[in-house]
């Protein structure tokens, strides 16, 4: 999954992180435009093929946290 999301944030030209937290979520943290992020939330909710996605979740990044120019996996 974390590969499916780098994929697409790059084509959108987003820079962010994506990352399984523990609980076997997937955690992602873009920037970019309202309308690249908009695409990606898109794709996220519904993944890539033989993915199941049971939610998404939006939330804010506090401003003094560092977003990479590229995205990463971590």
């Amino acid at each position: 999954f974390r590969w499916f999301v780098v994929r697409e944030a790059e084509g959108l030209g987003l820079g962010g992180l994506v990352r399984n937290l523990p609980d076997g979520a997937v955690e992602v943290i873009a920037e970019g435009t309202p309308q690249a992020l908009e695409a990606l939330e898109r794709a996220v909710r519904r993944g890539p093929t033989m993915a199941h996605v049971d939610g998404v979740e939006k939330l804010d990044v506090p401003h003094d946290v560092r977003i990479p120019n590229r995205f990463e996996i971590h």
